[in-house]
């Protein structure tokens, strides 16, 4: 692997004695936490059409309830992720700690997870053909959508080698027992190709509105060969994270979960799935043929909570996949040597942007941890190197040093031919490399780009010519103390 875990025998550890339903519920369940972060949160009280929710949430910017659904009893929530502030309730530490947070949470690695014989999940049953989809609050979230859209991560399990797998899908609403599921890593993929090799259903679950902290897991987006990516919860809370077996397949899922929704996908039927957004927030691809997902049970809460992740700016589509990434460069960059304090994706950057904030200590530091960058991730195809003294996640900030500190001749970095993102429409597919390569846009060639907007080294003379000029007191003073 390109970083540093380290070794551990993961495993599904069974539960003993009597079952244990409130144990970790108490304390890490969507609902507590909710409770625990009230006054931060933005709580909609009026009531709301369900076809209003995604214009709503695109406009908060904070973690937004919605309360009162008309014609649902299930509240929406959506924006657990949405910024440092947010992530930073999520982790348990300061804003300007969540990097560092991340980061000693990947070298804790994988931790054993507990079944339990019943959970909270499993209040209500709804199964075979009383189901109905339509009982939930699934947006619809642009106008371009064919159907309302669950977008929650789901699970699966290797048939070969039993190994368990998480993945955030868009899953369309196709009937009331009937969904479309875009198969969207490379893991999912695998394992659908064999049970179609097999001709088998393929036993999936989508998990909705548990602790956050659970979604922060499943969304591990790197190497994983030997453990599943929830094996993360107590390396992110601190406690045992419990699962619970599914009614109708046998996926095992978070045992505080207020929804899942539970079925097997089709080896051979596919439906339209698209035109609906990635994360770069543009129709990219525009719409491919993916499987059909038939559910067999709705189980949940007596009170459920319904979690939306919406596909437009700028919410925690942009945000939750990257926090991973963004701990995993810490590590790559940190052991070339390179004194890095800070890194993120921007919200404004559509997923394909980082910001680095960086002290080097001598000329060529800055170009290697921006070449590390760049060739770590399909999707980071711009990278901006900025000094300490510069707030990354201010843009007046950092346009400020692309303009004073940067000879586009000199600083500029362009490499060619480079893989490309399939969410970006500038990436060219590579027509013919796999069977569906112009539908899926994978895979794609592209080239990225860096920028060193840093001062010269502190032996360099020129290095007092940029030197901000700074009003006295400006670090110490504080406006809001004189009002």
């Amino acid at each position: 692997m390109g970083h540093s875990l380290p070794e551990l025998v993961c495993y599904i550890q069974p539960s003993k004695g009597a079952p244990s339903m409130t144990t970790l519920a108490a304390s890490t369940d969507l609902r507590s936490f909710l409770d625990r972060h009230r006054a931060h949160l933005l709580w909609i009280k009026k009531s709301v059409p369900l076809s209003a929710v995604g214009a709503l949430t695109a406009q908060a910017d904070k973690t937004i309830v919605f309360q009162n659904i008309e014609g649902h009893s299930i509240p929406v929530i959506d924006q657990l992720f949405v910024d440092r502030a947010a992530q930073a309730r999520v982790l348990g530490c300061a804003p300007s700690d969540v990097l560092q947070t991340m980061h000693r949470a990947l070298r804790r690695g994988p931790k054993p997870l507990r079944v339990v014989p019943d959970a909270p999940c499993k209040e209500r049953k709804i199964l075979g053909n009383d189901v109905d989809l339509s009982a939930l609050p699934i947006v619809v979230h642009t106008d371009k959508d064919p159907y309302p859209y669950t977008t929650s991560f789901v699970v699966h399990r290797n048939p070969k080698t039993e190994m368990f797998n998480a993945m955030f899908p868009r899953c369309g609403v196709l009937s009331r027992n009937e969904m479309v599921a875009s198969f969207v890593t490379p893991t999912a993929v695998r394992i659908l190709g064999e049970h179609r090799q097999a001709g088998t259903p393929m036993p999936q679950s989508i998990v909705i509105g548990v602790h956050p902290a659970w979604e922060l897991a499943a969304a591990y987006n790197y190497t994983h060969e030997e453990w599943w990516e929830l094996e993360l919860f107590e390396s992110l809370t601190g406690e045992v994270g419990e699962l619970v077996k599914c009614e109708t397949n046998d996926l095992l899922v978070p045992a505080d979960a207020n929804i899942v929704i539970e079925g097997f996908v089709d080896p051979v039927a596919t439906a339209q799935d698209g035109p609906s957004p990635g994360p770069t927030m543009l129709f990219t691809p525009w719409a491919s043929q993916q499987p059909v997902f038939r559910v067999t049970a709705i189980t949940m809460r007596k009170d459920p909570i319904y979690r939306n992740h919406l596909m437009t700016p700028f919410t925690d589509h942009q945000e939750l996949p990257r926090l991973w990434q963004e701990a995993i460069l810490y590590e790559r960059i940190k052991g070339m040597g390179i004194r890095l304090i800070d890194l993120a994706y921007p919200q404004g950057g559509a997923a394909m942007c980082l910001v680095m904030q960086i002290d080097p200590t001598q000329e060529g530091q800055a170009t290697d941890a921006i070449l590390a960058a760049m060739g770590s991730f399909m999707n980071t195809k711009f990278v901006i190197a900025v000094d300490p003294d510069v707030d990354i996640y201010d843009y007046r900030d950092v346009m400020y040093a692309l303009s004073t500190r940067v000879d586009p001749a000199r600083d500029v970095i362009i490499v060619p031919n480079t893989r490309g993102w399939m969410f970006d429409p500038r990436a060219k597919p590579e027509i013919g490399a796999m069977p569906n390569s112009a539908e899926t846009r994978y895979p794609a060639v592209a080239s990225r780009w860096g920028i060193n907007a840093t001062k010269p080294p502190r032996y360099r003379a020129e290095r007092k010519d940029y030197e901000r000029a700074w009003p006295i007191g400006m670090r110490e003073l504080r406006l809001e103390d004189y009002l």
